[in-house]
C-alpha cells in the first residue's frame, strides 16, 4: 500500500488549492473526495464574488487571508484563464441606521489595508445604478469587488495539483481514522489511504472529520443559502454588484450580474441540521422575490433561467479554524465560509506554513509544469464557438468539440452536472430540454 507524505481531505477549492501548493514541494500528495468529482459540494453553488476583504473583521486570519488570496487568485487567473470581471460594487444604505454605519464600514476596509471605499450620496447611488429601487439613502463604493467563475478555479486548481503529481481519489468518504506512530491510515468507504500528514478541508463535513482524531474544538451549521438565476436579458439592468448593509447573520441579499452574463438575486441565509438540504423552497424563492422587489422592481419583470441553493459550512466561532495537531500529525482548516473562494490559495500557503512549523519536512520543486490553461466559460471573453464548431447547446453556444474536450481532460467529469461546471452545457434558458438528449448521448460515448 502506498504510503502519501500528505493527504488532504476535501476537493473544493481551499482543499484543491492545498494539494496544489504542497504538490509544489517534493511530497507525495493525495487529495480525497468523498463526491465523485471535485467542486461538488459547497464550492460549486456560492454567490461567485471575488472579495476584496473590505468588510471582514481586522486582524482576524480570514481578513488576512482574503486580502492576500485576493491578490494570489488575481495573478492565477492570467495564466490559467479564469474569467473575471471586474464590474465593482456599490453598497447600498436603505434606512437611517444603515446610513449611519456606512463611515464606519469605510473605517473598517482601510483597517483592513483596503483604501478605495468611498462614501456616496442617494443621487450618485442612482447614476451609478439607474434601475435602483426607490427610497436608496446613500451608499459606499468598493472598486476593486469582481465577479469570476468558481467552477473553473476549482477546477484550475485540482488540475494543477494533479499536473504537479497530486493523487486525486474520488468516492472515498471518510469513516474512520488509525493513527500510528508513523503514519494515519484513514478508512473510507473506497479503501484505505495511509498518510504520514492529514489536512483536514472537508468542509460541511470538517467538525466530523476532527471528531475521528478525538478532537470537538466546533460544530459546523450548514447555512442554506438559495438564489434565483435571470436570463441574460436582464444584464441591461445592472453592470454591478448591489451589496446590502452586512449583519451578523451575513452579508445579505444582493443582486449581482454573473460570469455567465445572467443576473443573480440572493441568497438566503438559513441554518439548518441536515448537511444535504440543497433544494430550494418556497419560502426562499417569496423572501428573495420581497427582497428583488424593493432592491430593483424591473428585475421582477425578467425571465427567471434557474435556481438553486448551496450550503455553506457556518462555525461557532468568529474566525478561520486553523490549527496544527504535531502529535497526530494532523492540520484543521474549519469554519472557512464563502469567502474560501477567494481566500483558497493564500489558505493553503497558511496550511504549507502551518505544516513544516509542526515538522512536515518541505523542499520546494523546481521542475513545476506550467499551470493548466482552463476553457473560458465567460461571457464577456471569447468563447471556442466564436472559432467554430458544430453547437449542441444553442442557448449557452457550448460546442461539440468543447463537450469532447471536457470529456478527455486531466479531470474528466463524473456526471452530466460536472460536465455542466466545466462547459455551461445545459445551464441556459431551457436548461437542457432542447440538447439534453444529444448531451447524454455525447456524455455516454466519452472515453472511460
Amino acid at each position: 500500500m502506498t504510503t502519501f507524505d500528505v493527504a488532504v481531505i476535501g476537493a473544493g477549492i481551499v482543499g484543491s488549492a492545498i494539494a496544489r501548493d504542497l504538490a509544489g514541494h517534493h511530497l507525495s500528495v493525495a487529495l480525497i473526495e468523498a463526491r465523485d468529482d471535485v467542486g461538488d459540494g459547497t464550492s460549486k453553488a456560492n454567490t461567485a464574488i471575488l472579495h476584496t476583504g473590505f468588510d471582514a473583521k481586522p486582524g482576524t486570519l480570514e481578513s488576512a487571508m482574503v486580502a492576500r488570496g485576493y491578490r494570489l487568485l488575481s495573478d492565477y487567473a492570467v495564466p490559467t484563464g479564469i474569467p473575471i470581471e471586474r464590474t465593482g460594487a456599490v453598497l447600498v444604505a436603505w434606512d437611517a441606521e444603515q446610513l449611519e454605519v456606512l463611515p464606519a464600514l469605510r473605517d473598517k476596509a482601510e483597517a483592513n489595508g483596503y483604501q478605495a471605499c468611498e462614501l456616496i450620496d442617494a443621487a450618485t447611488v442612482y447614476t451609478m445604478l439607474p434601475h435602483l429601487g426607490p427610497g436608496a439613502l446613500g451608499g459606499m463604493t468598493v472598486p476593486d469587488e469582481s465577479i469570476i467563475c468558481t467552477w473553473t478555479v476549482n477546477l484550475a486548481l485540482a488540475t494543477d495539483a494533479v499536473n504537479r503529481g497530486a493523487t486525486l481519489l474520488t468516492g472515498r468518504r471518510v469513516q474512520g481514522v488509525q493513527t500510528g506512530p508513523e503514519a494515519t491510515t484513514l478508512r473510507t468507504d473506497a479503501g484505505p489511504v495511509t498518510a504520514r500528514w492529514v489536512v483536514n478541508a472537508a468542509g460541511l463535513g470538517a467538525d466530523l472529520v476532527d471528531g475521528l482524531f478525538g478532537h470537538s474544538r466546533f460544530t459546523v451549521t450548514p447555512r442554506r443559502g438559495e438564489l434565483i438565476v435571470y436570463d441574460k436579458l436582464a444584464r441591461r439592468l445592472v453592470d454591478k454588484i448591489v451589496l446590502p448593509v452586512p449583519t451578523a447573520v451575513g452579508k445579505g441579499v444582493l443582486v449581482s450580474p454573473t460570469i455567465y452574463g445572467n443576473v443573480m438575486l440572493g441568497p438566503t441565509a438559513e441554518d439548518l441540521e441536515d448537511r444535504t438540504a440543497t433544494g430550494t423552497t418556497q419560502s426562499g424563492f417569496d423572501f428573495l422575490l420581497d427582497k428583488g422587489r424593493a432592491l430593483m422592481p424591473r428585475l421582477l419583470d425578467e425571465e427567471i433561467t434557474a435556481t438553486y441553493a448551496g450550503l455553506r459550512a457556518s462555525i461557532d466561532h468568529g474566525d478561520y479554524l486553523i490549527e496544527a495537531d504535531p502529535a497526530q500529525r494532523y492540520l484543521l482548516v474549519g469554519g472557512i465560509r464563502s469567502t474560501g473562494l477567494t481566500a483558497g490559495m493564500a489558505i493553503a500557503e497558511h496550511v504549507r506554513g502551518q505544516l513544516e512549523s509542526a515538522g512536515c519536512a518541505m523542499t520546494a520543486r523546481s521542475d513545476l509544469p506550467d499551470p493548466p490553461r482552463m476553457p473560458n466559460l465567460g461571457e464577456a471573453f471569447p468563447r471556442p464557438y466564436e472559432e467554430g464548431g458544430r453547437i449542441v447547446c444553442f442557448c449557452e453556444r457550448v460546442t461539440e468539440g468543447e463537450i469532447r474536450d471536457a470529456c478527455g481532460s486531466t479531470i474528466p467529469p463524473a456526471a452530466l452536472d460536472g460536465l455542466r461546471r466545466r462547459t455551461r452545457v445545459m445551464n441556459g434558458r431551457c436548461q437542457g430540454f432542447y440538447c439534453g438528449a444529444e448531451v447524454q448521448e455525447l456524455f455516454d460515448r466519452r472515453p472511460r
